[in-house]
Formats: structure tokens, sequence, C-alpha cells
């Protein structure tokens, strides 16, 4: 039987592959990629950026697009076949990429490059290979190298095991709870869990800590005991504090070990610490820097932060009877606080976005901003939820392709949690064929699935991550760079990656975007201007907290990757929370084991670039604001100059370069504080 990971096909063969598939067809791509390698690292071979490309780039491409089918469906489809199938290979995928990037042959052969025979594309990949060499090991030597190796291989080991236990750890939790204890849960989360207990067979109603059921039940559930039950599961998520059998989820030691093994990297390479070499191909230039960003953040967020928290404390005591509100009681407190001050809740809100209505309201908006069009195409997929669309742009030839994507709406088991972007493949124009390649794009979320019938329906906050993780979509599918290491997001400075999908964001909030994006889920009637003056009125509400949340997973991360590896990360974190939090933590709280962004994913000494990230997008988007039409409209060359200046361009130069070009100067923090009312002073 063919094996659909090697077959020659445009798109991955998703519905076919199986994990009996993956050894084999990984092993021959390595293969041949090795081969690949040796060619273009001969004596004789040319010294040339196309010559090495379209022998030794096809090949790994090709290599890396198989891997990344695989690695795809171990997030959206876990099962314990894929997942022993997906770590069988990892160590041997790990090696083989470690050993590309420190090989002295290769590296000498880019350095034999002539740049004055590079395009600016071509050089902007070239100098960031140069450096990348360096930060691969290509000049360690001896032992140095072979331990450097090592490193990268149980890093990516470690890695895993850190998110197969988060995801292991919250999948095992369920509470079975009777009818009487969900009073003032929303009656959509009610059916859903009643539905999930009935597919086991099991009376009672199925909660779980997947956020469509976790988060609304933290919110509207009125027996406090109830919140306190799972808010005590999830925040002891995978860690010592777990209970019975989910101790065995505990990631204590993955984090020790991946911290060290980061230290030892960092000396590797001749650095002080992993702060110091995360830094190296991002815009900020020292952890100093960062730190310092974060604690004047901090400083100015804290009047509002600690406002918040007394409006919260007076209306716990004044309206709710809770003289001391405990951790699992604040979300209840600031959703019944929302509903007092502003007569609207989130469930309300809810039923005006079902999901079907908001893509195409998306869809629109996508449209009008950039000059495309967006339709629906044919793919094979992982699951029957998942839907598959093609991007297009008007030529006077005809419609011409921009890009595809992929898109996985809904939570279920198997599937690990948050949102994110991932590409599938690249815009290249390929040296083997001269043939453009257009990209392609996963957005995944993780929302509430419809029930009895109705479509899905979304929180406002959910429509808020689809327009995120579109932002990171539409950088990595507009691009027209045509140098496939610097098109779309590929070599874009980390901390300005969330520039386009907090971009985004903004429009979420615009009367001329939601006018056509709502629609009640049983009238039909579109989202009343009385409710979202009041959805407005209240876009700021506990603004101040939330920033403060987000400085403290920022500033814990630097700290935690710019001092000696602790053998207990939580005194640091305990030292973070008392620096910036303004809400008490209990003693018991390990939400960092649970804090994949730096231990399994691309964020280590680097989660500071979501809030760095917010004053290159609040900047940006004052563009819009500035150049908006009477009727509220957005100015067609505004949006055709974002594209060029930030979309289009990609990686193919410094994002400092394309804010300027897209804003004339340098950006200020002056819109961000302003988007988020901490521009004015606090009220007494």
């Amino acid at each position: 039987m063919s094996n659909p990971l090697l077959e020659t096909t445009d798109l991955p063969l998703f519905d076919r592959i199986q994990p009996e598939h993956v050894q084999p067809a990984i092993n021959q791509l390595m293969e041949q990629a090795s081969q690949a390698l040796e060619t273009v690292t001969a004596a004789d071979f040319p010294a040339r950026w196309e010559s090495i490309a379209g022998v030794l780039d096809v090949a790994t491409e090709k290599f890396s697009s198989a891997w990344g089918a695989v690695s795809h469906l171990n997030s959206v489809a876990d099962t314990p076949e894929m997942r022993a199938a997906y770590n069988e290979m990892l160590p041997k995928v790990t090696e083989f990429w470690t050993r590309l990037g420190a090989d002295e042959r290769l590296y000498a052969k880019y350095k034999a490059i002539d740049p004055a025979t590079l395009n600016p594309e071509q050089r902007r990949a070239w100098d960031n290979a140069i450096r990348n060499f360096v930060l691969s090991g290509a000049e360690l030597q001896g032992e140095a190298k072979a331990r450097f190796a090592q490193i990268q291989e149980r890093s990516a080991e470690l890695s895993q095991k850190f998110s197969e236990n988060a995801l292991d750890a919250t999948d095992a939790f369920a509470y079975y709870a009777t009818l009487d204890e969900l009073d003032g849960v929303p009656a959509d989360v009610q059916q859903a869990a009643r539905a999930a207990a009935e597919a086991e067979g099991r009376d009672g109603y199925k909660l779980t800590l997947k956020m469509p059921c976790y988060l609304p039940v933290m919110q509207f559930a009125r027996r406090s005991q109830l919140r306190e039950t799972l808010y005590k599961a999830y925040v002891t998520r995978a860690s010592d504090q777990a209970l019975g059998e989910a101790l065995k989820f505990d990631n204590s030691a993955n984090i020790r070990e991946i911290l060290a093994l980061r230290q030892e990297e960092s000396e590797l390479l001749g650095y002080a610490n992993f702060g110091e070499l995360s830094l190296v191909t991002k815009m900020a230039k020292s952890p100093a820097e960062v730190i310092a960003f974060l604690r004047d953040l901090a400083r100015r967020a804290r009047p509002y932060a600690e406002k918040d928290v007394a409006d919260l404390r007076a209306f716990a005591k004044e309206e709710l009877g809770l003289a001391d509100p405990q951790p699992w009681d604040w979300s209840y407190v600031a959703e019944k606080l929302k509903e007092a001050r502003y007569a609207f809740s989130e469930q309300e809100v809810k039923q005006y976005f079902p999901a079907p209505k908001v893509l195409a309201g998306l869809f629109k908006i996508v449209e009008d901003l950039f000059e495309v069009s967006i339709r629906r195409d044919v793919a094979a997929v992982w699951n029957p939820a998942v839907e598959f669309y093609r991007i297009e742009r008007a030529t006077a030839s005809g419609p011409q392709l921009v890009g595809q994507f992929y898109l996985d709406q809904p939570a279920r088991k198997g599937k690990r949690g948050g949102a994110w972007m991932d590409d599938v493949r690249a815009r290249w124009l390929r040296p083997d064929n001269a043939r453009l390649q257009t990209p392609v794009a996963h957005l995944v979320c993780n929302f509430a699935d419809g029930v009895d019938g109705k479509p899905a329906l979304l929180t406002h906050d959910d429509v808020i991550t689809l327009f995120h993780e579109t932002g990171h979509g539409l950088h990595h599918l507009l691009t027209q760079v045509n140098e496939r290491d610097v098109s779309g997001i590929s070599g874009v400075e980390w901390d300005a990656v969330e520039l386009p999908s907090q971009f985004m964001e903004n429009f979420c909030w615009e009367w001329n975007v939601l006018e056509h994006m709502t629609a009640h889920v049983d009238t039909g009637e579109p989202l009343p201007r009385a409710l979202y003056d009041k959805m407005i009125a209240a876009k700021n509400f506990q603004s101040g907290m939330a920033t403060l949340r987000q400085i403290e997973f920022s500033l814990f991360d630097m700290l935690l990757h710019t001092s000696a590896p602790p053998e207990d990360i939580m005194p640091l974190l305990s030292q973070v929370r008392a620096e910036v939090a303004v809400l008490p933590a209990p003693v018991y709280s390990r939400t960092a084991h649970t804090f994949s962004h730096i231990f399994a994913g691309g964020y280590a000494a680097g989660y500071y670039s979501y809030k760095w990230a917010e004053v290159l997008s609040a900047d940006a988007y004052a563009a819009f604001e500035e150049t908006a039409r009477p009727d509220g409209s957005n100015a067609p060359e505004t949006g055709r100059r974002y594209r060029a200046a930030i979309l289009e361009a990609g990686g193919s130069r410094s994002a400092m370069d394309s804010f300027k070009a897209f804003r004339g100067r340098e950006p200020s923090l002056d819109a961000l504080l302003r988007h988020q009312g901490m521009a004015d002073p606090v009220a007494a």
C-alpha cells in the first residue's frame, strides 16, 4: 500500500495518515535530506544560493512538510498510537536538524557565497542563516559540539513530555455534577455537559477543565463549592499538588531539567544565560531592556489594577455578601459586577455570535481591508469539523490564488488546548522548477461546539481569539516575498510576530464590523446598538488587572531564564507575584506547570513579546483611526499601506523597518495606554 506521507500531493493527505506510516516515511525522507546535505557540501559543489536551495532546501522542505503533518495530528488528533509513533521519531528528527544546523561544511559553503550575487530577499535570508549556524553550534568543536546535540535531543523530548502531561492532566479530570449544583451555569453549557455524561452512560453533568466548560462555570455557577472544586483542579494540573492518580502527570522534574539544559546550551554558545541567547533573534536588545519595559508598564498599570480590585472587593461585600472573596470567587464576582455596572452579561452577548455568522463577518473585513476574496475550498482533513478555504486576488486575467488555510474551531478530547496558527508550507519561488508555491496555514481554536442542532455560539473573547489567529494567518498568507526563509512569518523577529494578530483584534470592537457579523441564534436579529454601546463602555473593564497578569507571566519568564536554574521555580514565581500581582494566589497554585508557551512552545525568555508587540499593534491600528472616513469605515489606502509594509514584506527586512515604512516613525506607547483606558489619571 502507498504511504500518504510519501505521495507527491499539493496538500497533506490528513484523512489517510496513520501511525504506521510515520516511521518508514520519515526515515526515508530524512535519508534523502541527508544525501542532499552530502551533495551540497562536496568540495566541487558551487557555493551559490540557488544551487544549494535547488538540492538541499527542496529535500529538507519535503521532509519537514511530512513531519509537520505528523506533528499537527499529534496536536489536534492525539491518540496513544499516534503519540507513540511521534515520540519514536522525535529524537531522530531532532538529531537531524541539530546536525544540519551545526554542519561545519555547510556553514563554510554558506560563508563562501558572494553576497553581491544575492537579491535583497536572499541577502536577508543569508544573513539570518549565518547567524543561525552560530546559534546552532556550527562553531563548536569536539565534546562541546556533541554535548550541544545531546541537549537539543533531550530538550525536544522534555518539551514534548511537558505538553503531553498538560494535555493528559486536563483530559483526566471530570466532575459529574447534579443539576442543582449547576445553578446559574448557562443552558448551552449545561446541555453540553449532559450530552458528555450521556455519551459515557453516566448520570449527571460532566464538567471538564477544557475552556468552553471551565470558564463559564467559574463565571456563572452560583455554588462556590463547585467553583472551588474546578479551580483547585485547574491550577494544580500537571503538578505536585495534584491529587491521586493525577500526580503521574507532574511536570516539576521536566521543568527543572529543561531550565538546566537551556542554561548549559547558553554557556556553550558563549552567553551568560538563556535570556541573552533568546534575544539574539529578537527586536529587544537585552534582558535588562525587557525587564525595564515590563516594570515601567507595570508601574503605569498598577493604579488602575488597584482600583479594579477595590471595586471588586466592595461589590463582593455589599452586593454578594462575600466579605472575604477566595481565588475561585473572583471570576464570578467580576461577571456579576460587569452585569451590574454595564447592564449586560457575556451570555447575553454570546447569543448574537453564532460561529458561521462571525466567520462571514471576519471574512468580510479581511476582504474589504486587504482587497482579496475568501471562499470555500476542498482538501483532506483530520476531523469532519475542519473547514478549508482559499484566498484570491482579482487580476486582469482572472482570480489569482494567494494562499489557503485550514480552520479547526471546536474543542474536543485529544486536541491540545489554546489557539494557534501554524504553517503548512511557505510562499516560495521554487528553485527546482521555477514554480511559485503559494502558502498554506492552519488556524486552530478551542471553542464550544453547537448543541441541539444549533450552531456553536462564541463569546466575544472567542471572537477576539478567532481574529487574533486570523491575523497570524494573514501575515503568513498575504506575503509577496518569494524567498521561503523570509516569506510570511519566517524570519520575523519573535517579539514582533504578534503585531498582525493583535492588530486584527481591534476590529472586534468596531460597530461597522460587528453589525455585519452578528445575528441572534433564535431571532436572527443583529446585535442591538444599545448592547454594543454597553460592550464598549465595558471594554476596558479590569484592563489594569489584565495587564498586570500578562506582565506577571512575562517577568517570571524573563527572570527565570536570566538566573541560575532553580531546583524549585515557586519561590521566584511567588516573588514576582508579590511584586506585580494585585490579587494573591493560593500557595498551592501551580499555573507555571502548564505554562506551555515557555516550556513546550517558542516563547521561552520571549513571553514579553505579547506586550511588546501590543505596543506596535496599537500604534499601527491608530493609523486606521486617524484616517477613518466620516461613517467610521476604513480608508482603503491605509489598508493597502499596512498590507504592503507589514504583511507583504514578511521577514524580508527588520520589523522596525517595516513598522517605520508604515507609520513613518518608531512606535509609541501612547496608543496602547489609550486603547486600554490607562491614559488618564485614575478616578478616586
